[in-house]
């Protein structure tokens, strides 16, 4: 019998050796929890190796209960007591107002065409995720030794020296590959956001190599997650693993650090560790020290939540009636500012709302500074419905919308695709009347279909065309030609001893389709855009004598002074 008791006390030994030797640690590096009680898997792993030995001393010690039973069995009562208080402290039928404040003060914006530059067409957005993959894909085909290796990891849209650019990493496409490649993929793809033919795939930086060796598909520890986690941030919350270049093109890591503000719930990003993807050197920055080519410190999905959540208990959690309830619309989109910063955009409309929106918010992504334009419109998905159904005898499909700026107007501006996904036209829509739409097989003519459209419909609200760089010339045609494009009538200029080329359509002025060579003319126009330039305002002299003779007095006066 004590032979029997004796084997029973050595293999429970040898049993909770394992449990505590193998098994723990097993599942810490698989599972990666974070180590810390404001996070559930702590408590967690404390309740299920609790469980364990309780069930084994319950099998061994059958006729009494032993002094480990009775400790087992109290962690795991209190662990499991621990987590429903924290759940529970966590719901927003008792922390309303903790969840309305996470976003933290959202300022009004007094006026968008003022704190929203307007932005250049050559700097707008037109390729979408979709297709920037479509075009990487194409790329990693036409090396079938290297396609066969890897596969491109996500795209994340980021500014590379005032350029906007969709940059993936060549990730590990399995086990073995990644085994035959240990030093990391060679390189990244970058593709531009504004031109879809400016495809490339980096290898190198500054004449060396670029391995990609820590990623999302590596093994062990290579492979991001852990990589951090066992060099000191397995007490901290993860997220957002984000691949971004700096200004010299060196590939880095951006993950967000975050904590719990409510019980298990609150999300709220404070700071970021950048790892660089070549070596895998880790360092931690806070929101203030951040480096600048750093574009995203706050999840978007942190950012969306926090927004519905400043709406939706605005009068506390018994609101049942909606009064004054907002939510942001579906889908956020990362659009960039004149100040270089980058803003996470998103409609916000009434609970209940469809196609409207009372106004649309901007949250600095490393800030988290939130500003509400209390500016009714309609929301994302009314916009491409309405660009959709200008041109549907086509069957094209829209890309999300970018909202910009279009000379003091907010616009929305997206992609027209075929159901191959190949970008075929350009729309904007009125963010505040989507009936307001302009299409072109191009950006510039899309750019002044729009102009003539929101010209045509008579809205209030007029184009402002008032810059610093805003110049008028006067002069004598040289040559003139029309073109029609989009069904609207274009006329190109140049006045003599100018090389400029100046582009109206018949909307700006109905004396644009009577002007000849020879005619006097002034025009308004942007002095900062070169090549060919748009212009605002037209006005043909010849056809107006009281002008010409005034005009002609002002320069018989210069010739006296002279």
């Amino acid at each position: 019998m004590s032979d029997a008791l004796s084997l029973i006390k050595k293999a429970k030994i040898v049993i909770y050796a394992l449990l505590i030797l193998v098994v723990a640690p097993l599942y810490i590096y698989l599972s990666l929890p974070v180590i810390s009680p404001w996070f559930i898997g702590l408590p967690l792993e404390i309740f299920f190796i609790s469980i364990a030995i309780a069930a084994i001393e319950l099998q061994v010690s059958r006729k009494k209960a032993s002094a480990l039973l009775g400790v087992a069995g109290l962690f795991a009562v209190l662990s499991i007591l621990y987590i429903g208080v924290m759940i529970l402290s966590g719901l927003p039928m008792f922390r309303a107002t903790k969840y309305h404040k996470l976003l933290g003060e959202v300022k009004d914006g007094k006026s968008f065409s003022a704190d929203v530059s307007p932005v250049s067409p050559d700097k707008i957005r037109i390729v979408d995720k979709d297709v920037a993959h479509r075009l990487g894909d194409k790329v990693i085909g036409e090396e079938p030794a290297l396609g066969s290796q890897v596969h491109i990891g996500e795209f994340q849209i980021q500014k590379v020296k005032d350029q906007l650019y969709w940059i993936a990493p060549l990730e590990h496409s399995g086990f073995f590959k990644w085994m035959n490649n240990s030093k990391g993929t060679h390189g990244y793809i970058m593709v531009s956001a504004t031109n879809e033919r400016d495809v490339k795939l980096v290898r190198e930086v500054k004449g060396k190599p670029v391995q990609i060796k820590y990623q999302m598909g590596g093994w062990f520890g290579d492979y991001l997650p852990r990589h951090l986690y066992f060099n000191g941030h397995y007490n901290e919350g993860l997220t957002d693993y984000t691949f971004e270049i700096d200004d010299e093109g060196h590939p880095y890591w951006v993950v967000s650090i975050f904590r719990h503000e409510i019980g298990f719930s609150g999300n709220n990003a404070y700071a970021i560790a950048v790892v660089d993807a070549t070596s895998g050197d880790i360092k931690k920055y806070t929101k203030d020290n951040a480096p600048a080519w750093v574009d995203r410190i706050q999840p978007k999905e942190f950012v969306f939540n926090q927004i519905n959540s400043w709406g939706q208990y605005v009068h506390g959690y018994w609101n049942f009636s909606n009064r004054d309830k907002l939510m942001a619309t579906e889908g956020m989109s990362l659009v960039y500012g004149n100040d270089n910063r980058s803003y996470w955009y998103t409609g916000v409309s009434s609970v209940g709302g469809d196609e409207s929106t009372i106004g649309f918010m901007l949250v600095d992504t490393r800030t988290k500074e939130a500003t509400l334009y209390r500016q009714p419109g309609a929301t994302e998905t009314a916009a491409m419905q309405s660009a959709q159904g200008k041109v549907q005898e086509k069957g094209y499909l829209s890309s999300f919308p970018i909202m910009y700026n279009i000379d003091g107007i907010a616009t929305y501006v997206m992609s027209l695709k075929d159901q191959a996904g190949l970008i075929k036209m350009v729309a904007l829509v009125s963010v505040q009347d989507y009936s307001i739409v302009g299409v072109g097989d191009n950006l510039k003519d899309a750019v002044r279909s729009y102009k003539a459209a929101y010209k045509n419909s008579g809205n209030k609200n007029t184009i402002t065309h008032k810059t610093e760089t805003t110049k008028i010339v006067s002069g004598k045609i040289s040559r003139i030609n029309e073109d029609v494009s989009g069904g609207d009538s274009y006329y190109y200029i140049m006045i003599n001893g100018s090389e400029k080329i100046f582009i109206g359509s018949s909307n700006i002025s109905k004396k644009l389709p009577l002007t000849n060579v020879g005619d006097s003319i002034s025009v308004q126009f942007d002095e900062a855009k070169q090549d060919e330039i748009e212009i605002f305002s037209f006005e043909n002299l010849s056809l107006a004598p009281k002008k010409i003779e005034k005009k002609e007095e002002e320069e018989s006066k210069k010739e006296d002074n002279k």
